[in-house]
């Protein structure tokens, strides 16, 4: 199972990406789960500047962006 991680406050930008992100795992069947992480010291700890904070399986993958629908699916099938 793939751990994905949406680190954010909860601005508009997070919810989006937490959105995106759980449709595309429902539309294309991987078994994952989805955290959204809100302590600022997790997401501190992953060493991010900006939000919001893409993390599958422990390692960053894009922040202060929404990345592409594509982009986000190639990293989650790499995460399988």
């Amino acid at each position: 199972m793939i751990l994905v991680k949406i680190l954010g406050p909860g601005c508009s930008k997070c919810r989006s990406l937490e959105k995106k992100v759980r449709e595309l795992i429902e539309k294309n069947n991987i078994p994952a789960e989805v955290l959204k992480v809100e302590d600022i010291n997790e997401m501190m700890s992953y060493g991010i500047m900006m939000t919001p904070g893409l993390v599958i399986n422990e390692q960053v993958k894009s922040y202060g962006i929404i990345p592409k629908d594509e982009q986000i699916l190639k990293w989650l099938k790499e995460g399988e």
